[in-house]
């Protein structure tokens, strides 16, 4: 039984990861329940979570980039063609004593013909080039990150279902002792009516009970709403039609939260993902300062062309008529010697960011030797506490019981009826909140360890 103030603590339980769901994410579903154990609920999760199909196209994008690079050390062929028409000539006057005759005489030539035309086919080949270089090395490297990136992804989509799971899961066992209780207490109301109309009990025993019944009808139903905000709350974080229903079929116990916690003394730091995240963007930034110090490094390109060309004073090009082919290939060297010192720059700033990625990486290492010391005091303490609200809970369980049982014998007073009654509302509220703090525990614990 809870009363109003102590369902504050399950409120919060329940709308702990509450998100508002969109409209546009219900879609209608099959009416059959799904039944889902907290495993089966993440790998739904995996699978259907919009945050990780994002992070997968992500992944995806970067293995089409990463072909895209390769692509730069592979020959470049293309095809152009070019059609020219000149009204008027451009003329240029010569002088024809340079052609051998005596005396000066000057004429007018023009070198071009009104309709030009030409086709042609060129191939370019990069022999050397830093960038392309640095490019092709750093592929494995971009690959990798967007990789780690899918798997921080999915992490935060487990921590996310499981305590939303969870979260739905105490709300239903407090809801089943509510309603024990409230069967419990409606017994004993319809039994002490039967004593006040032989009067054997007063009208205010009657009236104190129909107070306590109705005040745990209004959280029964409280409690009823809270779960079905946390399981909207568990769909969405699923990525599940809200209209799809589901049943929970996993337990939580006492034994089951400690389990599973074992070889904690042994960690290492690349177990986070975080950390391998940040080293390989260290390692991605090493490239770029890479790159930058190669820039000043000369590009050397083979090229190749082959065409046909052919000039007319009329538009002829139908007409079977000679065209003039032609080849030529050769070496396309480009040194940089001076850019306003802007590698330099560009150097300096990589080289920066490398520094700043170390300096991360440590501060990283405090942060997670934090987080598992925390976690772990957290844990600890949360289980020591959950294992006695636990038995707290079974003693006030067997003190109401035995209060029943003297206020049917006629030994016991209403007053004692209400005062263990409200012990063990307390009680269970204890517990259920020792419940919930115990496992959003193990889960912070299992991440703060890489073992999520």
């Amino acid at each position: 039984m809870l009363s109003t103030k102590r369902l504050t603590s399950l409120a919060f339980m329940v709308s702990l990861l509450s998100m508002a769901p969109r409209a546009g994410a219900q879609q209608p579903n099959t009416t059959a329940p799904i039944r889902l154990s907290a495993q089966e609920a993440v790998d739904y999760a995996l699978a259907n979570q919009g945050a990780v199909k994002t992070a997968k196209l992500d992944e995806l994008i970067q293995l089409a980039k990463n072909k895209e690079v390769s692509g730069l050390a592979l020959p470049n062929v293309a095809g152009t063609g070019s059609y020219q028409y000149n009204p008027i000539t451009q003329k240029q006057m010569f002088n024809m004593r340079n052609f051998g005759l005596p005396k000066d005489s000057f004429t007018v030539v023009s070198f071009q013909l009104p309709h030009n035309l030409l086709g042609e086919l060129r191939l370019t080949q990069t022999l050397f080039d830093p960038s392309v270089l640095v490019a092709l090395q750093a592929r494995k490297t971009l690959e990798d990150l967007v990789a780690q990136n899918v798997t921080k992804t999915e992490i935060d989509v487990k921590t996310n279902v499981y305590k939303a799971y969870y979260n739905v899961l105490s709300a239903n066992k407090a809801l089943d002792i509510l309603s024990e209780n409230l069967y419990s207490l409606e017994r004993i109301l319809g039994e002490t009516k039967e004593i006040y109309q032989n009067g054997l009990a007063e009208k205010l025993d009657v009236d104190r009970l129909v107070v306590q019944y109705t005040n745990l009808q209004t959280e029964q139903t409280k409690l009823r709403n809270l779960i079905e905000v946390g399981t909207a709350s568990l769909k969405y974080q699923m990525g599940m039609p809200l209209k799809q229903p589901i049943t929970l079929t996993d337990t939580l116990s006492t034994a089951r939260i400690v389990a599973g916690v074992l070889d904690m003394d042994k960690f290492d730091y690349s177990q986070r993902i975080e950390y391998q995240l940040l080293e390989t963007q260290k390692r991605a930034n090493e490239y770029d300062l890479k790159r930058y110090k190669l820039k000043g490094l000369p590009s050397l390109q083979l090229f190749g062309a082959t065409g046909a060309l052919r000039g007319s004073d009329k538009f002829d090009y139908l007409q079977n008529q000679v065209w003039y082919g032609y080849i030529n290939t050769g070496l396309n060297l480009s040194v940089p010697i001076f850019s306003g010192l802007q590698r330099r720059r560009q150097v300096d700033q990589a080289f920066l960011v490398v520094k700043k990625n170390e300096v991360d990486l440590e501060n990283l290492k405090l942060g997670i030797d934090l987080e598992r010391e925390q976690s772990e005091s957290t844990f600890r303490n949360n289980v020591l506490t959950l294992e006695a609200q636990e038995k707290n809970m079974q003693l006030a369980q067997d003190v109401y019981r035995t209060t029943q049982i003297k206020y049917k014998e006629g030994v016991g007073s209403s007053l004692e009826m209400t005062t263990a009654e409200n012990d063990l509302l307390t009680a269970q509220n204890n517990y259920f909140t020792a419940l919930f703090n115990a496992i959003v525990a193990k889960i912070d614990l299992l991440r703060a360890y890489g073992k999520l």
